[in-house]
């Protein structure tokens, strides 16, 4: 049967603009993208599919273009189509932390952190710099790693701390494991950063680690 055929309140889309986007499947959101299904299957027939064939929405979201354009109902024109979603997401949480903001709601600086990091191959170490009344002055990826660990030179945080004219700043990496518990090892380096940025007087407010969720060394009480 058609999704023309459905009752208006299981439609997708009605679903959506009457009940908003949190009440729908994946399956169900990915057929909105879909817009139509292919001979013999509706769009949200389509959606699950991918979504088996995939094992999930976001390794679906991640898929390289060749990987992608290979199931049955998409192909490039769908890939440009989402990887353009994507970058409007990236850009709208982005908006928040543009320079000159300040940072005053942990919960979107996280949301930004982990947008920006989350889906990185390798480990990587970034800093968001902020200035005397916590505004955004940079963010900078410093360092990349292999796939489970990446160097960190207090020498250099430091060096970029003070050409940004930094008066605190946010430290955060991915652990491309996807489990964002943080290690000791996260734990030491982040003790060596405290203590050469202390020496010029620039304040660590905490560490953010990325995986499927995020922690916060703040929240945990160490920082």
């Amino acid at each position: 049967m058609p999704i023309t055929d459905w009752p208006a309140d299981e439609r997708p889309r009605e679903k959506l603009l009457q009940r908003g986007p949190r009440a729908l499947s994946d399956a169900e959101l990915l057929a909105i993208f879909l817009r139509t299904g292919v001979q013999g299957k509706t769009a949200v027939d389509l959606a699950r599919e991918l979504l088996a064939e995939f094992g999930g929405l976001r390794p679906l979201l991640q898929a390289d273009r060749r990987r992608f354009c290979r199931a049955r109902g998409l192909g490039d024109a769908k890939y440009a189509q989402l990887q353009a979603v994507l970058e409007m997401g990236r850009r709208h949480l982005a908006e928040g932390l543009t320079r000159g903001a300040t940072i005053t709601d942990p919960q979107a600086t996280r949301r930004f952190l982990s947008a920006r990091l989350r889906d990185h191959a390798h480990e990587v170490f970034a800093c968001l710099f902020l200035d005397t009344r916590h505004r955004v002055i940079a963010f900078e990826e410093l360092f990349r790693g292999t796939i489970d660990g990446a160097s960190v030179h207090p020498r250099e945080v430091v060096r970029r701390a003070l050409q940004h004219n930094a008066a605190a700043l946010i430290l955060a990496h991915n652990h491309p494991s996807g489990v964002a518990e943080p290690s000791e090892a996260d734990r030491r380096i982040t003790r060596r950063l405290q203590e050469a940025l202390a020496l010029v007087d620039v304040r660590v407010l905490d560490h953010v680690v990325v995986g499927e969720e995020t922690v916060s060394f703040a929240e945990r009480g160490w920082i």
